[in-house]
């Protein structure tokens, strides 16, 4: 019980402390002057955003007249890949260092 007291007391005491310290912190705040109004400047108009357009925008393959890459090859590679990246972290998890960990990768997909 006495403890719960204390700790009742100490509270209240920094509470108290709190509210002194907030309440010197902005005491005149409100008897300053206003700051002048600056002049609304008028900025050119910007366009419209275009993000929802009836436009139709054709994909890159086709602005460019390329033929299209079929999806198995398209998957193929990504196996391949996927294949290299694993067999690069199975490498560096046998013999980490330093070195293996900053290579280039083999793979033609490189960000």
């Amino acid at each position: 019980m006495e403890m719960f007291l204390m700790v009742l007391c100490m509270s209240m005491l920094g509470l108290a402390l709190t509210a002194i310290a907030f309440s010197s912190a902005t005491r005149g705040l409100d008897d300053r002057e206003p700051a002048p109004k600056q002049p609304i400047v008028e900025l050119p108009a910007m366009p419209a955003a275009q993000f929802f357009t009836d436009r139709a925008t054709l994909p890159m393959a086709a602005r460019t007249h390329l033929p299209p890459v079929p999806v198995e090859a398209l998957l193929l590679q990504l196996e391949q890949h996927i294949r290299l990246e694993h067999a690069a972290a199975e490498a560096f998890l046998e013999f980490p260092t330093a070195q293996s960990l900053h290579s280039r990768t083999t793979s033609p997909l490189v960000h």
